[in-house]
Order: structure tokens, then C-alpha cells, then sequence
């Protein structure tokens, strides 16, 4: 796809949080609703309204894919080599897909994405500053 609307997946592609991608007399407009640029397409007649959004800043997505064993005899092959999976495609942004409604900021999809910040916040080490600054908090508490 890279970066393209089509079936093919290459890296860099769309990936459409739909089980099929709409296809057939797909319509993609522009209008704009809540800072989100809101495409509309078709799908076996059914109107589907979404809307791409970036993946954070130092994320990236993958399609996995389960990764065929080599031409040796089931026998020989163990269950390690049964489980390996492979990179079929990269992904920057996602596209999601309402049936019944506009897209918006209070999309379950979207909002999910508020999990990447607070990730960041709990896993970020804590420094010397941040130390005194809570041991200042608790102080003033007690």
C-alpha cells in the first residue's frame, strides 16, 4: 500500500479497523468534525463514516503474520518453529470505521490512545527532582 488506499500491504500502509476494506464504489470526502477529517465509504450498500489517526510519536504498528515452516518433515520440526511469526506489514496510522454515527473524540478507538501518555508517565524514570518534589508534597500533608 505505501500509504495508499488499496489491497495490497507493503510497509508504511493504511490499515482500516474494519474486517474488509471498503471497496466498490467507495466515496471518500473531506468534511471536518471535531478536528478529525471524516471519510465516508460503502460497504455491501451500508455507509460507513471514519476517520485516520496517527499512531504516537515512537509507535509503530505490525501485521503479523505466522511464518510457514522450511520444507522439513513435520516430525522434525518442534513446536518452537511451529509458533514464529513474521512482519507482513508497518503501519503509521489507522483508520476507523463508525456504521451508525460521525466519528468523534469520544470514539472507545481514539480514546484509547490516552493510554500511550499515561504508559509514558508510569514508566518514565523517576529522577533525584521528582524525589524531593513528592517528599515537598507529603511534607506539607502531614
Amino acid at each position: 500500500m505505501d500509504g495508499e488506499r488499496g489491497s495490497e500491504m507493503g510497509t508504511g500502509g493504511i490499515i482500516n479497523l474494519n474486517p474488509t476494506e471498503p471497496c466498490g464504489g467507495s466515496n471518500w470526502s473531506g468534511i471536518e468534525v471535531e478536528d478529525l477529517e471524516v471519510e465516508e465509504a460503502y460497504f455491501r450498500g451500508r455507509k460507513l463514516q471514519g476517520a485516520t489517526i496517527p499512531l504516537p510519536e515512537g509507535y509503530s504498528g505490525f501485521v503479523l503474520g505466522k511464518k510457514s515452516p522450511d520444507n522439513r518433515k513435520l516430525t522434525d520440526i518442534s513446536e518452537e518453529d511451529l509458533n514464529r511469526w513474521e512482519t507482513n506489514a508497518k503501519f503509521q496510522s489507522i483508520t476507523f470505521w463508525n456504521h451508525d454515527s460521525l466519528p468523534s473524540q469520544d470514539d472507545t478507538n481514539l480514546r484509547s490512545f490516552h493510554w500511550f501518555a499515561v504508559a509514558k508517565a508510569l514508566h518514565k524514570p523517576v529522577t533525584a527532582e521528582d524525589l524531593a518534589s513528592a517528599s515537598t508534597i507529603t511534607q506539607k500533608w502531614k
